[in-house]
């Protein structure tokens, strides 16, 4: 592959005239709206950092949905990117624009890229992560992704640093390895709190932070998503941390609603954000 994809190398240009380059000497927070989350993290998760999201396989949709949602929180409505290899597109399924608007993300908002390998999905990543005008990049990967260590960690911390986009390194089916990341989180789902009649409730999720650069590991704790406020929240009436008691969930359902991925090769409604690099 060549040094620079030419998609990415026109999206930079791209944004950068759009955006003028962010100065990053102060970090800056954002906050994922759940108070525990929040508080644990001094304020929030830092702009301008690579932060770590690992699932296990039945819960590749959670993280995901998680990973999407903090992209959306850390863009402050600039677009982010989607980084994908076509091994995931296939195992995971598209992306579903339907679904990405029943969580409140605009899919207009969103450029989903898909990299032949793993070697192209971080090469990518490092391109994209130079690109100021983004709000954040999600990087996806299944497994062990070959290429991917301390040393690549590390350049794509520089370049979030230097250019302000907050990046999530979405990993499924992996375990954790020595890297670079600022925080690193599991994700798994949690059954969803029942509304009127019965009807499903907002999506649930259970998290936890294994690890911080500047802290301790803290959690788990329960997060509801506020599609109408574009925000987690704590689920019920109490904050939701270690020791707290957690609401008993008022349906049989296992796994909060994403409708995030349309299965198989055809997904239900086009999807016209996709480029595809090599």
């Amino acid at each position: 592959m060549r040094d620079s994809s030419p998609v990415l190398a026109r999206l930079r240009q791209s944004l950068q005239r759009l955006e003028p380059r962010r100065e990053t000497a102060t970090t800056a927070l954002f906050s994922c709206g759940h108070d525990g989350v929040d508080s644990a993290l001094g304020g929030g998760l830092a702009r301008g950092r690579l932060h770590e999201i690992f699932a296990d396989e039945e819960d590749a949709s959670s993280g995901a949905g998680v990973a999407a949602l903090l992209s959306l929180r850390a863009g402050e409505g600039r677009p982010f990117l989607w980084l994908r290899t076509e091994a995931m597109q296939k195992r995971a399924g598209q992306l579903h624009a339907t679904g990405l608007l029943e969580l409140g993300i605009d899919p207009a908002s969103l450029l989903l890229v898909i990299a032949p390998d793993d070697a192209a999905l971080l090469h990518a990543a490092g391109e994209a992560a130079r690109c100021s005008g983004l709000g954040a990049v999600l990087v996806e990967g299944w497994g062990p992704m070959r290429g991917l260590d301390l040393t690549a960690t590390r350049r794509l911390m520089l370049a979030a640093e230097a250019s302000g986009v907050t990046l999530f390194l979405l990993r499924i089916a992996a375990d954790p390895a020595p890297g670079a990341a600022d925080t690193r989180w599991r994700v798994a789902a949690a059954p969803s709190i029942a509304l009127e009649a019965d009807a499903p409730g907002a999506s649930l999720f259970e998290v936890e932070l294994l690890r911080r650069r500047a802290g301790p590991p803290a959690g788990p704790w329960r997060m509801e998503w506020d599609r109408d406020r574009s925000s987690f929240r704590d689920p019920g009436a109490g904050a939701q941390g270690v020791g707290a008691a957690v609401p008993q969930p008022q349906t049989p359902l296992s796994r909060p609603v994403l409708p995030l991925v349309a299965g198989g090769t055809a997904a239900a409604d086009p999807t016209p954000f996709i480029r595809r690099t090599g």
